[in-house]
Formats: structure tokens, sequence, C-alpha cells
């Protein structure tokens, strides 16, 4: 599918991804999808979003109130004990091997800022139901290709994830924004 995707929502999908390590999220959502194309000012629908009042900051701030970063120590110590791992005795031999705090470091970035093997964060059910919305709303509107206008008709279709909120607690009427994608990508 992401073969019929145009440049912006390609775009889209690769700065939903970095939003998402950005923010400590070990999934791709809505919400993150969202990001991703707002993170694009020039894009239709960050240009919509923006005249509606909600812009990358905007809904980064949203995002965070929503979803909190994960951090290591968010791990059930006594849980991971329990099935006899020691998180103590592994950060000895980690440090005993690379160095004092050589956990406590951020990770080395390539030249495009992103970690060096980083691993891939696999979409939340309802993003790949957005995605695969979103294809639909192409095809519905007889366009051979995926836009990033396209994308958000895609999240505003789906409805019930966190990109759909952030939207609406911003106050902007879903029906009337989708009228006014609909409207810009005919």
């Amino acid at each position: 599918m992401f073969e019929r995707f145009h440049r912006e929502a390609r775009q889209a999908v690769v700065l939903a991804q970095d939003n998402a390590r950005r923010l400590r999220h070990h999934y791709i959502g809505t919400e993150h999808i969202l990001l991703g194309l707002l993170g694009q000012p020039e894009s239709l629908s960050a240009r919509v979003l923006d005249r509606h009042g909600l812009d990358h900051a905007r809904a980064v701030e949203a995002v965070t109130a929503l979803v909190p970063a994960q951090t290591d120590s968010d791990l059930d110590v006594e849980a991971l004990e329990s099935i006899g791992i020691d998180l103590s005795a592994i950060r000895e031999k980690v440090e005993a091997a690379f160095g004092p705090g050589a956990l406590d470091r951020p990770p080395r970035l390539d030249r495009r800022g992103r970690p060096f093997g980083g691993r891939h964060i696999p979409f939340t059910p309802r993003a790949k139901k957005s995605l695969e919305l979103s294809l639909r709303e192409a095809i519905n509107l007889k366009h051979r290709d995926i836009a990033d206008g396209h994308l958000l008709l895609g999240i505003l279709r789906e409805g019930e994830g966190l990109g759909a909120r952030v939207i609406a607690d911003a106050g902007i009427d879903l029906a009337a924004l989708r009228r006014e994608i609909v409207a810009a990508l005919a």
C-alpha cells in the first residue's frame, strides 16, 4: 500500500515513527500519524488544521497529556525479580562491560537523527485501520494515490483513536473538518 503514498503521506508515516520514539512510546498510534501530518507545515492537512488552531506543538502537548512517556522505571521490578531477573545485577554487568552510566547515555544517532539499531515500532490496530481507511478514502474520491489529506480522512473516519480525540479536544468539528479536507482534495 505504501507505494501508492505521495511524498507528504510517506513522510507523515516516517515522522509518526520519529514522534513515537521522541515521546518514548513503544507503538505508532493515530496520534503519532496526526503528529506526522502536522510536522509538515506545508502539507494540506497541516495548513487546514492550523487554520482551526491545531499545530504540531499544541498536538504534542495534547498527546503528552493523554499518553505519558514510557520509561524503564515503568517496569515492574518485583515481577521481574519473581521470575529470576535481577535488574541491578544486569546494570552492574553492563556497566562493567561498557563503563559506568552506559545505560544512562542517550542513544547514538545516525545522520537523520534516528537512534542506531532502533527497532521497528509497531502500528496499533487503530493506526493500521486508519491507514487502510485512507486508501478507501482515496478510492471513494477516485484518486489513484494517497495524499496526506487522505491520511487525515482515515484518522477522522476511524474516529475512535487518539488522533481524532486530539482534534476534537482542540474544539474542531470533525464533520466540518472532513468536508473541508474532501473539498480541498477534489
